[in-house]
């Protein structure tokens, strides 16, 4: 890798770019994710796609690892514990409604190529756990002990443990049984006919 990251502390100390050019920045960088994947993409071609300098990257972001997982977490329309509806099919419900079909498409197919980079990069599967799973699997448990405090779930129930998996496998894998991406409609069937009857609701 060229050029040389600065650490956090160092970054933290140096100006901020604005939100919306930050913005255009990580729209860039999975624009080339999609078009060249996660080995091809390089933080020269990010500097030469939005015309800014690499020491300006570098200064905001520790390197092409970090700048991809933010990059990730910055698309999401909404994040888990900040939706609070008073019932977990409220709260799913929600979270699907703000959901873009074509940019869900687009998304599934990045996750796609990104579990498979995750095994050459290990930094890039560190960044990933730490900026984008960890947080949304935490706020994915918010919005299920609510649920729980509420009644609605049984706290012992065996599939709490395994809704992170069963909504990104079903994501996942739609494309390679239906031949066809997931979309929101797919999404509220799934929730509705093996979700809730897995937890009990």
């Amino acid at each position: 890798m060229t050029g040389h990251p600065t650490t956090a502390a160092q970054r933290s100390r140096r100006s901020r770019i604005s939100p919306e050019r930050e913005a255009e920045l990580y729209d860039a960088v999975l624009d080339l994710l999609r078009e060249v994947g996660y080995e091809g993409l390089t933080m020269e071609a990010v500097a030469t796609r939005t015309r800014c300098s690499k020491a300006t990257l570098y200064r905001q972001w520790a390197g092409k690892p970090e700048l991809v997982a933010k990059a990730l977490r910055h698309q999401k329309p909404v994040s888990f514990d900040r939706i609070d509806t008073g019932s977990l099919r409220g709260d799913l419900m929600t979270l699907v409604d703000q959901l873009d079909d074509h940019r869900m498409a687009e998304d599934t197919a990045l996750i796609r190529g990104l579990s498979c980079a995750v095994h050459a990069y290990p930094e890039l599967r560190v960044a990933l756990r730490r900026l984008l799973v960890d947080p949304e699997v935490s706020g994915l448990d918010t919005l299920l002990g609510r649920a729980v405090e509420r009644g609605e779930v049984h706290p012992d129930t065996p599939a709490l443990a395994y809704v992170a998996h069963m909504m990104v496998g079903a994501l996942i894998t739609h494309s390679l049984i239906e031949g066809t991406p997931a979309d929101a409609a797919f999404l509220r069937r799934y929730i509705d006919s093996a979700l809730f009857p897995a937890l009990g609701v």
